[in-house]
């Protein structure tokens, strides 16, 4: 039996045993089910600013765990190994370890001495197996430690409602200010502009633009970026960063430095925070 995913804008229509784009979620027994449900394949502590957040907790650590796949295609992705990887790729390439909730959150405690503020969901796109997302989260709270979320903002709104009453911080890649830029990443950009507007009113939120160069590096676009956000919020950080080749995007060069502060200029015209910097 057919079964459509009602995660995200794709709207997979899924075949039985058929994966969807994200490739984290897949059709059983005419149900969509989340096939990355506690499959780690990357644990670290790590310092709070490499999410990046620069104003929730600085100076702090956190937990930070992924999984696989992503329901983007960026062609510039720096986790590519795992967020465009379904579970058998990323078995073998990088390994995998399943971690329950209730084993996540008691590792979360455990690093409490070492400084660690509780976990963070990144490297690949959490909110496709946000089941695991909310299941940990919830447990983590109830430590009364903090959960940080890294994503593309790429979900419908009923996914973040499952979450957000257990997130205490966001990252949210906002990739660039147009539609047809979206589309080549296989994303929407209302969808992701609807999802920001809904987390920053709910918790802490900075964004994060990468600069790909002659794709999204206009200063007209970063105008009409920042008076987007400031319209939520002057005080949101936003954090413009510098891209390098890797993964498929090698055809081009870094993004130059002079630009990308002449970037973050721009934005730094209606937002009070703006940071520029290297994203690796």
């Amino acid at each position: 039996m057919k079964a459509v995913c009602n995660v995200c804008m794709h709207h997979c229509r899924l075949e039985p045993g058929q994966k969807g784009i994200c490739l984290g979620r897949r059709n059983e027994g005419g149900a969509v089910v989340c096939a990355n449900y506690g499959m780690v394949t990357s644990l670290a502590l790590d310092p709070i600013e490499k999410k990046p957040l620069n104003m929730f907790r600085p100076g702090s650590l956190v937990l930070s765990a992924g999984s696989f796949g992503c329901n983007l295609k960026c062609p510039f992705c720096q986790n590519h190994e795992i967020s465009m990887a379904d579970g058998k790729t990323a078995e073998s390439t990088v390994g995998m370890a399943y971690i329950p909730p209730e084993g996540l959150a008691a590792k979360a405690l455990e690093y409490q001495t070492d400084g660690n503020i509780g976990v963070a969901f990144t490297y690949n796109e959490p909110l496709i197996g946000w089941e695991y997302v909310r299941d940990t989260a919830r447990l983590v709270k109830e430590y009364g430690m903090d959960n940080v979320l890294v994503t593309n903002g790429s979900v419908l709104p009923e996914i973040l409602e499952e979450v957000l009453p257990y997130i205490d911080a966001m990252n949210i890649d906002l990739k660039g200010f147009r539609q047809d830029y979206y589309h080549k990443l296989g994303g929407d950009l209302e969808t992701v502009k609807a999802f920001i507007t809904r987390a920053a009113a709910s918790c802490h939120v900075e964004l994060t633009t990468l600069i790909v160069p002659g794709e999204n590096d206009g200063i007209e676009e970063m105008e009409e970026e920042a008076k987007w956000i400031a319209s939520l919020g002057r005080e949101i950080p936003l954090h413009v960063t510098r891209f390098f080749p890797q993964y498929r995007m090698t055809d081009r060069g870094a993004t130059d430095v002079g630009h990308l502060y002449r970037l973050a200029e721009t934005a730094g015209k209606y937002l009070e925070h703006v940071f520029a910097g290297n994203v690796s």
